[in-house]
C-alpha cells in the first residue's frame, strides 16, 4: 500500500530537497505550507533561500501536470498540493494555528483510509499528530547517532612487543584492525597499561608517531591526550578540515585559536585568521543588536575575545608596550584577525586563511556544506561545538551539521576529528559539566 507523507513547513525549510526524499510514495503539501513558504521567501538567510528553492522546484514540477491532482517525480513518487482546509470535528484543536491545518490534512487523509505519515521537525506538532492517532516521524535523512559517533581515536590492547616496536620505529603495522585515515590509536600493553604509545593512522593498518613539532601552540600545552591529538591535527598543514566536539571547558575553541595564531602570526602559513559563529540565541538576525556591524559583532563574539585576550596574555612579554586588549584590537584593526558573521560568508571564496567556525552545532547540514564549499586554495577550516547545547529549535544532537560532517567525512584524507571529553577550564567548570 503506497504511503502518503504529509510534510510540515519546517521540513522544507530545513532541507529544500526533502520533497524528493520519499521515492515511490506520495508527498503531500497542504496549501498552508505553500502560504508559509511565501512568508519566508523574502528572507535573506538560509530559511529564505530554502523557501525560494522549494518554490522554484514546485514550479518546475507544475509543467508535468496539475499539482492539485498530483504529478510524477523522477524518483517514482508523486507530489500533490491539497487546497482543502477541513477541520477536525470533536477535538479542541485551534484551527487558527497554521500547524493545525497541516495536521488536519494528514488526519483527513488517514480518515479516508490512506496510509498517512506526518513528517515534522517540530516536536510539539508531532505530539499533537500522535494524539490524533497518526503515524509521525522526524525528517532523518541527514541524521547521525551521537552515541555511536566517530570519536577520532581508539584504544588497542596489544602485546608489549608491539609497543616496543612502535617506540623503536617511525611506522608501525597493526594486524586485525581497520583504521580510518587520521584516526589516532592509543597502544596499551595488555599486561601494563602504563606502557603505551599514541600514533596517527596513515592508512587502514599503519600508524605513525605524532609530530613533536605539534606539541604546543602559542605557549598553550595540551593537558590531556585528546588535546594533544587535537593539536596534532590543528597544526598539521596536510589536514584541511578539523572537527572538534566537546562539552564546555574541554578547550576546543582555545586550542583552535592557539593553532590559528601560531600558524598565522608566527609561521605566516596563512594570511589571516578568520573566526565566525552562527547568530542563534536571542534573535535570528544581527540587526536585533544596536550599533554598527563591528559593535554588534563584538557582543556576539565576546567568548572569542575572552579566549584571544587570554592567549595574548601568555605572550605578554612580546607586547610590553600595550595591554592584551590593545593587542587584540590592533590585530583586528590590521585585519590579521577577522571576526565575521556567517551571514556574510556565503558567496565568498576564502583562500590562504585559517578559518574557525565556533558553535557549529547550531548549523544545519546544508549550512555546513555551504560554508565548507567556500574554502579556497591554502585554507584550513576548523569546526568546533557541543552537540548537547543546541539553540536552533529544529536541530538536535543527531541532526545538526557538526555531527553530520564528522560522520560523513571520517576517514577521508585531509580531514580529522577528535571528541574531547575532559573539562580542563577549571575544577568548578568540570563539576558543572559532569553533575549539573
Amino acid at each position: 500500500m503506497p504511503k502518503f507523507f504529509v510534510l510540515d513547513t519546517n521540513v522544507l525549510l530545513h532541507n529544500s530537497a526533502s520533497i524528493f526524499s520519499f521515492a515511490n510514495n506520495t508527498v503531500v503539501l497542504p496549501i498552508t505550507v505553500i502560504e508559509e513558504l511565501d512568508k519566508f521567501k523574502r528572507n535573506n538567510d538560509e530559511l529564505g533561500r530554502n523557501a525560494r528553492h522549494v518554490i522554484r522546484a514546485l514550479d518546475q514540477l507544475r509543467s508535468r501536470g496539475r499539482l492539485g491532482d498530483g504529478v510524477e517525480m523522477d524518483n517514482g513518487g508523486t507530489l500533490m498540493i491539497t487546497v482543502e482546509k477541513k477541520e477536525i470535528p470533536g477535538t479542541c484543536i485551534d484551527h487558527s494555528i497554521p500547524d493545525n491545518w497541516i495536521i488536519a490534512t494528514a488526519y483527513n487523509l488517514h480518515q479516508d483510509g490512506k496510509r498517512t505519515i506526518f513528517v515534522s521537525k517540530d516536536i510539539n506538532a508531532r505530539l499533537k499528530a500522535d494524539a490524533l492517532g497518526l503515524d509521525v516521524m522526524d525528517f532523518e535523512k541527514e541524521k547521525s547517532d551521537l552515541n555511536s559517533l566517530y570519536t577520532g581515536w581508539q584504544t588497542l590492547l596489544v602485546p608489549p612487543t608491539v609497543v616496543d616496536g612502535f617506540h623503536q620505529d617511525d611506522r608501525q603495522a597493526l594486524e586485525g584492525v581497520e583504521l580510518m585515515t587520521n584516526e589516532f590509536v592509543l597502544l596499551q600493553d595488555e599486561s601494563n597499561p602504563k606502557h603505551s604509545g599514541i600514533g596517527r593512522a596513515v592508512d587502514r593498518n599503519h600508524i605513525l608517531h605524532m609530530n613533536a613539532k605539534f606539541e604546543t601552540a602559542w605557549k598553550v600545552r595540551p593537558r590531556s591526550k585528546e588535546q594533544r591529538m587535537a593539536l596534532d591535527l590543528l597544526l598539521d598543514p596536510k589536514v584541511d578540515l578539523v572537527t572538534l566536539i566537546g562539552q564546555a571547558g574541554t578547550g576546543k575553541t582555545l586550542l583552535a585559536l592557539a593553532a590559528g595564531l601560531t600558524t598565522t602570526l608566527s609561521e605566516e602559513r596563512y594570511e589571516k585568521l578568520l573566526v565566525s559563529r552562527p547568530i542563534i540565541p536571542l534573535g535570528r538576525d544581527i540587526g536585533y543588536l544596536p550599533g554598527t556591524k563591528d559593535e554588534k559583532m563584538k557582543l556576539w563574539m565576546q567568548p572569542i575575545f575572552d579566549n584571544l585576550s587570554y592567549l595574548m596574555s601568555l605572550q605578554h612579554n612580546g607586547y610590553l608596550e600595550e595591554t592584551t586588549q590593545q593587542t587584540v584590537s590592533r590585530l583586528l584593526k590590521e585585519e590579521v584577525v577577522e571576526m565575521e558573521a556567517l551571514t556574510y560568508i556565503r558567496g565568498r571564496s576564502i583562500s590562504k586563511q585559517f578559518v574557525i567556525i565556533d558553535e557549529a552545532q547550531n548549523l544545519t547540514p546544508h549550512e555546513v556544506k555551504t560554508i565548507i564549499s567556500r574554502v579556497g586554495e591554502g585554507t584550513k577550516m576548523v569546526l568546533t561545538g557541543d552537540p548537547h547545547q543546541i539553540d536552533n529549535p529544529y536541530l538536535d544532537s543527531n541532526s545538526n551539521g557538526l555531527t553530520y560532517t564528522v560522520e560523513r567525512l571520517k576517514g577521508h584524507a585531509g580531514c580529522g576529528h577528535i571528541t574531547l571529553t575532559k573539562s580542563e577550564r577549571s575544577r568548578l567548570s568540570a563539576l558543572a559539566a559532569d553533575y549539573l
